[in-house]
């Protein structure tokens, strides 16, 4: 069931990693080309890998009978909105209960993951981010207050698709576990099996081990690493594990 999950999702892999040996990087001075080549290549898949995350979470809830799964690039903050939530960031608990009517004009925001679960009729709204950085205060911020926006129109949002929720909750999913906002807006991997009452971790941590492995297989190629040095950089891979113990 995990490998045909992985399998899912090895097309959007493989264009990944297809991008990331066709671009062309600028060679530092001082590393020279290999390894400038390798290390552009690294910084770039850290961002790319953020979207095979987003993707893996969003396929695997979807799987949920419970669940309806979706993204929204254009979800509308009104200027409402953003002036209730300017000056309540530094109390969440009072920002957390404001409600607002979704419409009007004012700026749009990319939500990553909404999730209406029909079981208990809760509407929520997710941020992926990889979680494996630490952000300044000033970005936090920033994060905190869309956070905050999409929550305050998120029950209006989803009577105008036409779910009645019964509650609704925005939340910062920061997978690798490094927290960028307080209990409880901030989810990371480990919590989220629980948060959904629904297996997820293993099924996106299969989908990572893939990713590395492609990353590792194009990074050997650009370094000429020997079949042994491949097999020490991804020891968990049962394919290379073999060679380790040979």
């Amino acid at each position: 069931m995990l490998q045909s999950f992985v399998e899912k999702l090895s097309p959007a892999i493989e264009k990944t990693v297809s991008g990331l040996a066709k671009e062309r990087f600028r060679t530092d001075p001082i590393a020279g080309p290999k390894f400038s080549r390798a290390t552009s290549i690294i910084s770039a898949a850290y961002k790319r890998h953020g979207r095979i995350l987003e993707e893996a979470l969003r396929l695997r809830l979807s799987e949920c009978q419970h669940f309806s799964v979706w993204t929204d690039p254009n979800f509308s903050i009104s200027d409402t909105a953003d002036r209730a939530i300017r000056g309540r960031n530094s109390d969440i608990e009072e920002s957390l209960p404001i409600e607002l009517p979704y419409g009007g004009s004012g700026r749009a925001l990319q939500v990553d993951l909404f999730v209406f679960d029909r079981r208990i009729s809760t509407l929520r709204a997710y941020e992926v981010k990889r979680g494996n950085g630490a952000y300044d205060s000033g970005k936090k911020r920033s994060i905190l207050r869309d956070l905050l926006c999409v929550q305050s129109l998120l029950r209006s949002y989803g009577g105008s698709r036409g779910l009645i929720a019964t509650s609704a909750e925005a939340r910062l999913i920061s997978y690798y576990g490094v927290r960028a906002l307080p209990a409880p807006l901030n989810l990371f991997g480990h919590e989220l099996d629980d948060h959904f009452v629904f297996p997820v971790q293993k099924y996106v941590d299969a989908v990572n081990e893939r990713f590395q492995e492609r990353l590792y297989d194009l990074l050997s190629d650009v370094l000429g690493l020997t079949e042994l040095e491949r097999a020490a950089l991804c020891q968990a891979c049962p394919l290379h594990r073999p060679l380790l113990h040979h």
